[in-house]
């Protein structure tokens, strides 16, 4: 261990600053080094949208001193706004994760004590509805205090804008430079709760808000007809993975006309340990076993299940084969574009300066899709805080008007209501289409094969290498800088046509040997464009230690397709490993 790391663990061991729970936490750490340089050897870093990290003692760890150094930066970064942006105030939601209400109190409290207002939800809340609650009541910023779909040990602490969406780098740089001022954790204060409500510093947000959220999202519905003549043999199987969606999502279903929305009774209440999943992610299959043995009993339509924050939904279908199978993100969002341009189109709403928004490594196939129907797409970083921005942008400039925005990880917004992914609105447009397709006598599956036919054989592939500490996060940035210093020119027995490096912003065409400037922000990915358009993708996680491979092909058969996917896959990972 090197001096810094070593002057770190000793004085949280022995200053009186910090609480017993946490040197009696450090005490047993004695003789451990390896763990010790790992929750010391740096600070948990505020990135591009705030922070994440295991739950422990430590200046890289999540605990009330990391939350409440990353608070002060942020109340210092506003209080530079001027007494007017104070007044108007912060909102905080959190999940059901360990030590979310406590960091939720702790930030409230500390922005009290700098004279700026906190609205905090009386109880766990999903992140859109933090979202739609900043704008809501005109404050300066949000908090959401989760960490996602990561696993049990992990929390965060994700900062929001004035417009709703997570900060962009202007305001995450702004705010950085204040965190990286505050040298001494005794300077950060905390004002006393009972003094801090009574100087209305800190205020209680529920019902009313909770009533507003809903009916901004019932307003997204598209065939409210189609859901009231289902009756109650369409059934639903909903889980929210014991986290925030379980009372909001189940509401919007049963008020725009579902009669048979079933939880899953173990996964319904929240709990900080998600103790029937290793991980509480609707992306994995594992996440939804008691779901489709509830769904097999109950001979359920549909499965839809929701990550602990409630910001992304996943679909759970029956194939041809009649086994349940998880949609990707990528599907999911192909099927939302057909069903809410068609729906549109049919009521003859559909706006002629229509966008829809994705980010560069989501699926090709939701673009071809929104052409046919004369609607542009465009491309962001991965992020949905880039999409955010863009509806900023668009109801300010008239350009465009908004649909749709998505991403490949599960994450959806319908409407302008929240400028965050918002699994609430999108499991019940995803219900709502599930039972237009039934009342045709399709299912969900049965539609995706019927836009594989029409646009094409799309297939995508994420592979998720986790490196875990200070050597995982040195081979992941080893593994980058070999790839854009190498500049690959074949994968497989595919050319690669071109390089995208965003963290350069330039793309290198290989076939005229000319440099193009790439007009993104700045971000650390990677992306090859291989032969007929096919391409693969690398990018750091910006929230877990891993690196991520993604990939995207179109064959000429689903078969084909699933072939070549893997084939590039396969290259991949062996150049890297």
């Amino acid at each position: 261990m090197d001096l810094r790391t070593i002057k770190n663990y000793e004085l949280w061991l022995t200053d009186s600053y910090f609480d017993e729970a946490t040197r009696r936490e450090l005490i047993e750490l004695q003789g451990n080094e390896k763990e010790i340089e790992d929750r010391f050897y740096k600070d948990l870093e505020f990135g591009t949208g705030g922070i994440r990290g295991i739950v422990g003692a430590g200046t890289n760890r999540m605990n009330r001193y990391t939350v409440g150094k990353a608070t002060q930066g942020l109340a210092n970064y506003i209080v530079k706004y001027g007494e007017e942006a104070m007044k108007r105030g912060v909102v905080i939601a959190y999940d059901s994760r360990h030590m979310s209400k406590e960091f939720c109190e702790e930030a409230a409290l500390i922005l009290a004590a700098n004279d700026i207002p906190a609205y905090i939800f009386e109880d766990l809340r999903p992140t859109p509805e933090l979202s739609f609650a900043v704008r809501e009541l005109n404050a300066i910023a949000g908090i959401v205090i989760t960490a996602s779909h990561n696993p049990a040990p992990y929390n965060g602490y994700k900062v929001y804008w004035e417009d709703g969406a997570q900060i962009t780098s202007q305001h995450a740089l702004g705010i950085i430079k204040e965190i990286s001022e505050i040298y001494d954790l005794k300077d950060i204060y905390r004002l006393n709760r009972e003094i801090a409500e009574a100087e209305g510093l800190l205020n209680s947000l529920g019902k009313e808000m909770d009533d507003l959220f809903i009916e901004a999202v019932k307003k997204q519905s598209l065939r409210p007809e189609v859901v009231k003549n289902i009756g109650e043999g369409f059934k639903v199987i909903y889980t929210p993975l014991h986290g925030t969606g379980s009372i909001p999502v189940r509401r919007v279903l049963e008020e725009i006309g579902f009669k048979s929305i079933i939880s899953v009774k173990e996964q319904d209440k929240p709990d900080p340990n998600f103790s029937t999943v290793k991980y509480p992610n609707p992306e994995e299959r594992d996440a939804f076993t008691y779901a489709i043995e509830l769904a097999n009993k109950e001979s359920a339509q549909l499965i839809i299940g929701t990550d602990p924050d409630c910001d992304r939904v996943g679909a759970v279908v029956k194939n041809k084969d009649n086994e349940f199978v998880v949609l990707t993100g990528n599907q999911t969002g192909a099927l939302l574009v057909e069903y809410i341009l068609g729906a549109l189109k049919e009521k003859r709403t559909l706006p002629q300066n229509g966008v829809i928004i994705k980010t560069i490594v989501t699926s090709e196939i939701g673009a071809v899709i929104a052409k046919a129907y004369g609607i542009d797409v465009l491309n962001t970083l991965t992020g949905f805080k880039y999409i955010g921005e863009k509806i900023k942008h668009f109801q300010e400039s008239k350009e465009y008007t908004y649909i749709l925005g998505y991403e490949e990880s599960y994450g959806y917004l319908i409407g302008t209501h929240a400028r965050d992914k918002d699994a609430v609105v999108a499991s019940m447009l995803i219900c709502e289409m599930a039972a237009y397709y039934h009342n045709m006598g399709m299912s969900l599956y049965d539609a995706l094969q019927q836009l594989y036919k029409k646009y094409g054989y799309y297939q995508e592939g994420l592979k998720s290498i986790t490196l875990e500490g200070k050597e995982g996060m040195e081979k992941i940035q080893r593994i980058l800088e070999t790839f854009r210093n190498d500049k690959m020119q074949q994968l497989g027995e595919l050319p690669v046509r071109s390089m995208e490096d965003y963290l350069l912003g330039k793309r290198f065409n290989y076939v005229d040997k000319t440099t193009s400037e790439l007009d993104f922000p700045k971000a650390d990915v990677i992306k090859f464009i291989l032969e007929d358009n096919n391409w693969v993708a690398l990018r750091p996680s910006g929230t877990e230690p891993k690196l991520k491979i993604y990939a995207g092909v179109k064959g000429k058969t689903l078969e084909n397709a699933v072939d070549l996917l893997e084939t590039l896959m396969l290259a991949m990972e062996e150049k890297i490993l």
